[in-house]
């Protein structure tokens, strides 16, 4: 790419050598299998060169192509607008307009196998990758307010949901992108409406309805990106694709399956007469239940209030009551009794002190003598408490005796005093 002479605004390359480089560069790729879509064929009648357009199904990216006639008229499947195909071929770039081109020798339309085992393919590496696993998927509101729908414009499918979702919740509102469902520019329409829709924070649940169709008019639903799109959005996602035996893969990554475009208007919008008389039902049972429930609870109160116990409550303290009256009376009679012991063991016992009391023995013709010794007396128990000339005081029965010692005599144990003497 360098130039001996330099390059520099005195010194700039002419178009044609920047154009003859280019043709260079592009010619040393060699001849290369391409696949894609075609959409776009210029066949005129008479003419020897055919030109087409080949687009990427994942991509908003395509190639100018050209070939010759007698290649297209020739084909073993006729060739149309949409088909799926792989060329053989060798880019050329035009000098004298600028502009690349793949000159076709050979095309091959991918059949219905061959497609059927990419779908397989395709399918095998995304369920490998954890995208259909039922942990991703998104809860459907029960009730979504709005609802976008993504399908072809003035469809059947578009038809059958809204007829089908506004005939069971009339107040059920949609935002409705309509887009190409099959050919080379479904995919990347169907992402912007998928995208516009998800970013609209009004929209609770993303719908996208086409009816059936023949594999190839279903492709764009099991593409790459679209399945990618679909497990990447945050709303939750319904694929109602074709019809019970169509499977594309956007049926795998989306949140729900539908069977039809019918089938999911009445998975995501609830019917209003059903939830009506579902509500019906279930407030007839809970006042069914409620009555029930009254009924058992009088029937045990009345069990209850017929035994004796709540029949005749007071029968019970009467019975108390005679009992607390015995044990009360017997208490009574235990009380008098032993009050009734025990004076007359107290009776006895003051019998007995005043019998051997100093009253009693005084009258018994006893005396207590006492030494007087100022203010000071004190008991006369032996001789030698009381010499002679000691003032005594003898007490008797009825008074006291003033008296001095005259004297004193021991007496022996073994002689008996007398009368006299003890006095």
């Amino acid at each position: 790419m360098s130039d001996p002479r330099g390059n520099s605004p005195e010194n700039p390359w002419p178009v044609r050598s920047i154009a003859v480089k280019v043709a260079q560069w592009i010619d040393r790729l060699g001849s290369v299998w391409v696949e894609g879509q075609i959409t776009q064929i210029n066949l005129r009648p008479g003419a020897r060169t055919a030109f087409l357009v080949l687009r990427d199904p994942a991509a908003d990216m395509s190639l100018s192509m050209t070939c010759e006639s007698e290649l297209l008229r020739a084909a073993a499947v006729p060739l149309q607008e949409g088909s799926r195909v792989v060329v053989y071929g060798k880019l050329s770039y035009f000098t004298g307009r600028g502009t690349i081109s793949l000159r076709v020798t050979e095309i091959r339309p991918v059949g219905i196998g061959e497609l059927l085992a990419r779908i397989e393919r395709l399918k095998a590496l995304l369920a490998a990758e954890g995208l259909f696993d039922q942990r991703l998927k998104r809860p459907i509101p029960f009730l979504p307010k709005t609802i976008g729908l993504i399908t072809g414009r003035a469809s059947a499918a578009e038809h059958d949901v809204l007829t089908v979702a506004r005939g069971r919740w009339p107040a059920v509102r949609f935002e409705i992108r309509n887009t190409a469902v099959q050919g080379p520019t479904a995919v990347p329409q169907i992402l912007e409406a998928l995208a516009e829709l998800d970013r609209d924070p009004a929209v609770e649940v993303i719908v996208l309805a086409r009816g059936g169709g023949s594999v190839e008019d279903l492709l764009p639903f099991s593409d790459e990106t679209l399945c990618r799109a679909i497990v990447a959005a945050t709303t939750p996602i319904v694929s109602a694709i074709g019809h019970e035996p169509d499977n594309p893969i956007s049926d795998y990554v989306a949140d729900l399956r539908a069977a039809t475009p019918t089938d999911a208007a009445k998975r995501i919008v609830p019917d209003a007469a059903a939830e009506l008389a579902l509500v019906t039902e279930l407030r007839e049972r809970s006042a069914a239940a409620l009555r029930g429930w009254v009924d058992r609870e009088g029937r045990a109160l009345a069990q209850l209030r017929s035994r004796p116990v709540l029949a005749e409550p007071l029968r019970l303290l009467d019975q108390r009551y005679d009992e607390a009256e015995r044990l009360r009376t017997a208490a009574r009679r235990a009380v008098d009794h032993v009050i009734t012991t025990q004076a007359t063991a107290t009776r006895h016992l003051r019998e007995k002190l005043t019998a051997v009391g100093p009253a009693a023995t005084l009258a018994r013709g006893y005396a207590v003598v006492q030494r007087v010794s100022g203010n000071e007396r004190h008991v006369i128990r032996a001789v030698a408490d009381s010499p002679p000339g000691t003032q005594l005081r003898i007490r008797v029965t009825d008074g006291a005796v003033t008296a001095a010692a005259l004297g004193s005599q021991i007496l022996t144990t073994d002689r008996k005093e007398s009368p006299d003497e003890r006095r």
